[in-house]
């Protein structure tokens, strides 16, 4: 056993340690675990290991005046003599533990945020007990973890942005502390907070820079009577959500990796009763919760390839009615020369297609390359000429 061996035992010990504290239990005298010395190995290592005993001694508490203590027990043999080996090894008390793995400060600083924080919200004993080290990971920051944590104990459904929060402490301090915060504030507001999210402004009811969502408006009319005749915006997710609008059709073109397709979405042609969606790949979720969407004939127009596929596939998980564009052997065929070879994937099943689609899609698996037809690949006229199916009123 060498000194370092017994500082990496005690090290790891700091957690139990910090739990104990907490319980108000002892936690000393602790014994550190070594292999003793057996007969056969002195009479071998005599020298080495004479020398590792008396490196042991002068890193101990009888040498340092603090640190671990060591019993000796005497063992005689006819060729050494008599000497003395380790029996136990063994911290005393917290004083010479905490200053042999240099944690007395730290220690201290402990205590006192504990102190600070079971006084001001008892009801956090418990998530202390769980996580001592995020407690001392987060020490000189805990006059503000608690202003923020009482305050949600008070709001716990803020409808506010983090900025605006009515709390004495710099406006970056939340934004760099979300981890911590998260785990404080989902044990003492559970029950308030949305489980299912991630991002912690909508865990938290907190406003939020929400994702924004690209429309073009088709028909003119409907430019002029809900958006005084504007044809390409882009609104907040929330405010798409709530739209109204009297239309019957409605595009969406996506893409998994890039935006190139974006002179797609600009060259639909107008129509009547119609808006389309420039989409964002797999954030089709963002689209989930517009419930005027259950009314509309929706069109999905992607990629011929695995991804638009699956793309397609999440997308009538929200909406079974959806229809897709251009995404058929008719057209891949058409275009085949333009096709490249797509990523590799270990997708080979999809539900929520149609019999043609799984078709297709199967077919794309099956070829090693040559699997993939991007949409600015088909010709405008071509395009016009599909849409047309459902131009007619």
């Amino acid at each position: 056993m060498k000194p370092e061996e017994i500082r990496k035992q005690a090290e790891r010990w700091y957690k139990d340690f910090l739990i104990a504290f907490i319980k108000g239990e002892n936690f000393f005298p602790k014994d550190i675990r070594f292999g003793k010395i057996e007969p056969t190995q002195t009479l071998e290592n005599f020298s080495k290991i004479h020398k590792e005993i008396q490196n042991l001694r002068n890193k101990s508490k009888e040498q340092l005046g603090y640190g671990y203590l060591i019993d000796f027990i005497k063992r005689k043999d006819q060729k050494i003599g008599e000497q003395q080996f380790p029996n136990r090894i063994y911290f005393e008390n917290e004083i010479d533990y905490l200053k042999f793995i240099n944690k007395e400060k730290e220690y201290q600083e402990f205590k006192l945020a504990i102190n600070q924080i079971t006084n001001t919200i008892p009801n956090l004993n418990e998530w202390i007990m769980q996580n001592p080290l995020k407690v001392i990971e987060h020490l000189g920051k805990w006059n503000d973890l608690i202003k923020i944590c009482g305050f949600f104990i008070r709001n716990p459904r803020p409808n506010r942005y983090i900025r605006e929060l009515p709390l004495e402490l710099h406006t970056k301090f939340v934004e760099e502390n979300k981890a911590v915060l998260r785990s404080l504030l989902d044990f003492l507001i559970e029950e308030y907070s949305n489980k299912d999210e991630s991002q912690f402004e909508r865990r938290f009811n907190l406003k939020f820079d929400e994702p924004l969502i690209r429309l073009r408006i088709l028909d003119e009319e409907i430019a002029e009577k809900y958006f005084s005749g504007l044809t390409d915006l882009s609104i907040p997710q929330t405010d798409f959500n709530t739209l109204n609008i009297r239309c019957k059709r409605v595009f969406i073109l996506e893409n998994k990796t890039n935006f190139s397709n974006i002179l797609n979405f600009l060259t639909l042609p107008n129509m009547k009763n119609s808006i389309a969606i420039f989409g964002r790949g797999f954030g089709l979720g963002l689209l989930k919760d517009a419930l005027w969407l259950n009314d509309i004939q929706i069109i999905y127009w992607g990629d011929i390839d695995v991804h638009g596929f699956q793309i397609l596939s999440q997308l009538r998980l929200y909406f079974p009615h959806t229809q897709s564009l251009l995404m058929d052997f008719e057209t891949f065929n058409e275009f085949k020369d333009f096709t490249v070879t797509g990523t590799e994937t270990n997708i080979d099943q999809l539900t929520n297609l149609t019999v043609e689609e799984n078709q297709l899609f199967k077919h794309l698996l099956n070829l090693n390359k040559k699997n993939r037809l991007e949409q600015e690949k088909i010709n405008q006229s071509f395009v016009v000429r599909k849409i047309e199916y459902f131009w007619i009123e």
